[in-house]
C-alpha cells in the first residue's frame, strides 16, 4: 500500500508539472525540466530500497532456516556421541564427535554468539566424557602378594634410598595436587603431559603424543615442545612459558595463563583468564576468548619434520585459518572492536624458532 501510494503521488506530480510547462516559453520550459528528472531519481531510489529491504528480509529467513537445520542436526549427533559412549565402540565414538566439531565449525559464520557457546561447551564435554572412559578402560595392574620387608641385620648397611623423579617427568603421570579437573578434563590424571615445572626444556614426540589428550599445567618459565598429533591441548595456569604444539585435532583451552607465548593449530581454540600473551595460531573456528586482556593474534608459523604428516592425520584443513577472526565474549558492542585482543604486527612476527 505505501510503494502504490509513492507511486501515485508521483504520478500526480509528473502529471502537474507537465500541465505547467505546457504554456511556458521554450525557455522557461527547459528550467522546468530538470523537475521530472528529479521525481525519476527520486523513484529509482526508492525502489532501490524497496530490493534492499526484500534481500534483507530472504536473507534473514535463509539464516534462520539454517540456524535450525544446525540445532537439530547438532542434537542428533550429540545424542549418537553420547550412546556409543555408554556403550558403543570408542573409536566411532571419536569419530562421531569429530564429525559433531566440524558441523559446529562450519556452522559457526551464520550463529548467534550463544548458540556457538554452547555447541563449544557441549563437545568440550563429550571430549571430557571420552577421555574419562579411555581412561576407564585401560587395563588395570594386576594385583599380586608383595613379601614383608624385611628388617635390616644388625650391623649391615642400609640400602641407600631411589633417587627422587623430576618433577616434570612426574608430572607426565599424576597431575599437580590440590588441584581441580581443567574444563574439559577427565577427573583423573591426565594421560599426558607436564605439571609444576620451572625453567625447564620440556617435549613430546609423535609416538607419546597421538590422538592422546595432553595437559600442561602450573609451568614457570619453561619451553615446551609437542611435535606430533594430540586429540585435546590443555594450556592451564602457566607463566612466562613458550608452547610450540603440533596439530591438535580438536579443541585446544587456555586457562588462567600470562605472559606466555602460544603456538597452536586446532579446530577450536578457547581462551579464559589469561592476559598478556600472545598467541600463533591455525584455526578452522573463529576462536574465543573470555575474561582476557592483552592478548594478541598472528598466524601459525612452526614448523618441524613431520609436520604434515602430522597434519593429515589430524583431520584439519591447513588452508583454512581464522586466526584473525576472534569473539570476546565479554565485549557486546558490535560496532566498535575489544579492547581486550590485537593483531600483532606483521614486522614484529616471529618466523624462526629454533
Amino acid at each position: 500500500m505505501e510503494a502504490t501510494g509513492e507511486t501515485a503521488t508521483a504520478g500526480e506530480e509528473l502529471r502537474a508539472a507537465a500541465a505547467f510547462v505546457a504554456p511556458l516559453q521554450p525557455e522557461a520550459a527547459a528550467a522546468v525540466v530538470v523537475l521530472p528528472e528529479r521525481l525519476q531519481r527520486r523513484e529509482a531510489e526508492r525502489q532501490q530500497g524497496v530490493e534492499r529491504q526484500r534481500q534483507k528480509k530472504e536473507a534473514q529467513v535463509v539464516k534462520e532456516e539454517q540456524s535450525e537445520f544446525f540445532v537439530a542436526a547438532f542434537a542428533r549427533e550429540r545424542e549418537a556421541v553420547e550412546a556409543l559412549l555408554a556403550a558403543g565402540p570408542l573409536e566411532e565414538a571419536a569419530a562421531r564427535l569429530q564429525g559433531l566439531q566440524k558441523l559446529l565449525t562450519e556452522s559457526v559464520r551464520f550463529l548467534a554468539p550463544y548458540e556457538v557457546r554452547q555447541g563449544q561447551e557441549a563437545v568440550a564435554r563429550l571430549q571430557g566424557d571420552l577421555a574419562a572412559r579411555r581412561q576407564q578402560l585401560q587395563p588395570k595392574k594386576k594385583f599380586a602378594f608383595r613379601a614383608l620387608k624385611k628388617e635390616a641385620a644388625p650391623g649391615s648397611e642400609p640400602r641407600p634410598a631411589e633417587p627422587a623423579r623430576p618433577a616434570a617427568a612426574a608430572a607426565a603421570a599424576a597431575p599437580a595436587p590440590g588441584r581441580g579437573p581443567a574444563e574439559g578434563e577427565p577427573g583423573g590424571p591426565p594421560l599426558c603431559g607436564f605439571s609444576g615445572a620451572e625453567d625447564e626444556e620440556l617435549e613430546l614426540g609423535p609416538a607419546e603424543l597421538l590422538q592422546r589428550d595432553v595437559v600442561l599445567s602450573e609451568l614457570r618459565g619453561c619451553r615446551v615442545q609437542l611435535r606430533g598429533n594430540a586429540n585435546t591441548l590443555r594450556v592451564r595456569d602457566c607463566r612466562g612459558c613458550t608452547v610450540l604444539c603440533g596439530p591438535v585435532s580438536t579443541s585446544a583451552l587456555v586457562d588462567g595463563c600470562s605472559d606466555c607465548l602460544l603456538v597452536l593449530a586446532c579446530q577450536q581454540l578457547r581462551t579464559h583468564r589469561t592476559r598478556d600473551s600472545r598467541f600463533y595460531v591455525q584455526v578452522t573456528s573463529r576462536a574465543v576468548i573470555e575474561d582476557c586482556t592483552k592478548v594478541s593474534f598472528a598466524p601459525y608459523t612452526w614448523s618441524y619434520a613431520g609436520i604434515e604428516r602430522d597434519f593429515e592425520s589430524s583431520g584439519l584443513d591447513r588452508s583454512r585459518n581464522n586466526w584473525n577472526l576472534v569473539d570476546d565474549f565479554d565485549w557486546l558492542a558490535s560496532d566498535k572492536p575489544s579492547p581486550n585482543w590485537s593483531l600483532i604486527p606483521e614486522q614484529e612476527r616471529i618466523s624462526c624458532w629454533d
